[in-house]
């Protein structure tokens, strides 16, 4: 498999030279690695499922070993059981399996019975195996919007794929919670941390500013998932309003998105500091490849669902393209490195992180085919670099022997090949997500 994906990628590169106003995906090159992309996301359902439904103590175990055994106390993420709640729904409907129609049935229960507040409403951020609260350090319980978006997220998809009205109707009541006490009516989005009962943290929270781009797309996305299975017009002005703000506010030139900002979404800067307070603060500003190129392909999901003019959005997701193209991209072996900076306007972006984690690969790929595919013009480049990022994914991500992908390139991190599976930040739902999205495409079912 890895030998055969390689040198049809060899092939494919080849092609965009000698054709480039064709582009190197042709119906039969595009039916073959539809083909490869169903194994290698079928590859990932079976390492993931069902090893990590926890039967003992309900919804997703978290992490595992480098050889799939379950190991540490297994907290759990209300982001990581709704990612699992998401994508076993998508697989339910993917496969027509009712086995994962169980298993998203499964998470539901959790994230109904340990995740969500009864008393205050809302899902927890962080509990233990059995579902008890985890305060924020030594200090009270925090709750999160970006979490809490999750849980939408995953709730919508488990209705979708199984009609179930509790589902729906606790998707419902996460959205009315959320936007009750995170939405800002006077400066618009969402603060992202909120105390347990639901005032916001309107300063942030320690070090980190009340507003930030992960939240926001995130929101963007799990409402966009509700209002496939339910068009409330709140839902949908609150959708528009998140994809306008992130297109034209929070997305900045030359094509990059601002990590952090104010209540009144000014920036957070580090830029005209000393270079010890910029490296301090690294965390909080700096280019995010990966979320750039997700950011675009979420947008236009976004415009599409509500049946918004798609040009802007068009325009603005491919300008973060190319930015994260031009700057970001490996030439060597393809792939999205994790960061840079850009010291001073007009000043070229440097490179502050060279590796390159798993995630950003996955949502490279979907978006690089998605790009391809509506924009004529660039259709070449951004199918060369698809099969590019493809060739990179099967080399140097995927662990064909013990299954699942490694947490970034192994060109780059090969210490990464005995690394943990999985953690609270690394579940199925980037790669599952991004392989049904490529193999739809490339059949002709995405159009």
């Amino acid at each position: 498999m890895l030998m055969r994906s390689l040198l049809l990628a060899v092939l494919l590169v080849g092609s965009v030279h000698a054709q480039p106003e064709a582009g190197p995906l042709t119906p039969d090159v595009r039916a073959a690695l539809a083909e490869e992309v169903e194994v290698g996301l079928h590859q990932v359902l079976a390492a993931w499922y069902p090893r990590a439904v926890d039967r003992e103590a309900g919804g997703f175990l978290s992490r595992f070993d480098a050889d799939w055994q379950p190991v540490g106390d297994q907290q759990k993420m209300v982001v990581t059981q709704a990612r699992h709640t998401w994508t076993t729904a998508q697989a339910a409907i993917w496969t027509g399996d009712p086995v994962y129609a169980e298993m998203s049935l499964h998470g539901v229960a959790f994230l109904r019975d340990a995740m969500w507040d009864a008393e205050h409403g809302g899902f927890y951020w962080l509990v233990t195996r059995d579902g008890t609260p985890i305060p924020e350090g030594d200090g009270p319980i925090v709750k999160q919007a970006y979490g809490n978006a999750f849980g939408i997220y995953g709730l919508a998809a488990a209705h979708a794929a199984t009609g179930d009205d509790d589902a729906l109707a606790l998707a419902q009541e996460a959205f009315g919670w959320l936007d009750a006490h995170a939405y800002d009516s006077v400066h618009g989005g969402y603060f992202n941390y909120l105390t347990r009962e639901g005032e916001p943290l309107r300063a942030g929270l320690g070090r980190t500013p009340p507003k930030d781009q992960n939240s926001s797309i995130h929101i963007l996305e799990a409402f966009t998932e509700l209002y496939h299975v339910w068009p409330d017009a709140t839902l949908r002005e609150r959708i528009e309003e998140m994809l306008l703000l992130i297109r034209d506010r929070i997305t900045v030139d030359p094509g990059t998105l601002t990590l952090f900002s104010t209540e009144d979404w000014t920036p957070v800067s580090y830029r005209d500091s000393t270079a010890a307070v910029r490296e301090a603060n690294w965390y909080y500003d700096h280019v995010s490849f990966g979320h750039d190129v997700e950011t675009a392909y979420l947008m236009l999901e976004a415009a599409h669902a509500i049946g918004l003019d798609a040009a802007p959005t068009l325009a603005a997701g491919q300008r973060m393209l190319d930015h994260s193209l031009a700057t970001g991209w490996d030439p060597a072996n393809a792939g999205f490195v994790e960061a840079g900076y850009i010291y001073a306007d007009g000043d070229p972006l440097v490179v502050v992180d060279a590796t390159k984690n798993w995630w950003a690969q996955a949502e490279g790929l979907n978006t690089l085919l998605l790009f391809g595919d509506i924009v004529p013009a660039e259709r070449a480049r951004y199918h060369d670099r698809f099969v590019q990022m493809w060739g990179l994914i099967q080399g140097y991500l995927v662990d064909h022997g013990r299954g699942g992908w490694y947490a970034g390139t192994l060109d780059r991190q090969p210490h990464l090949r005995e690394a943990d599976k999985g953690s609270i930040w690394k579940g199925p739902y980037h790669n599952v997500r991004a392989l049904m999205n490529v193999a739809r495409r490339l059949r002709g079912e995405g159009e």
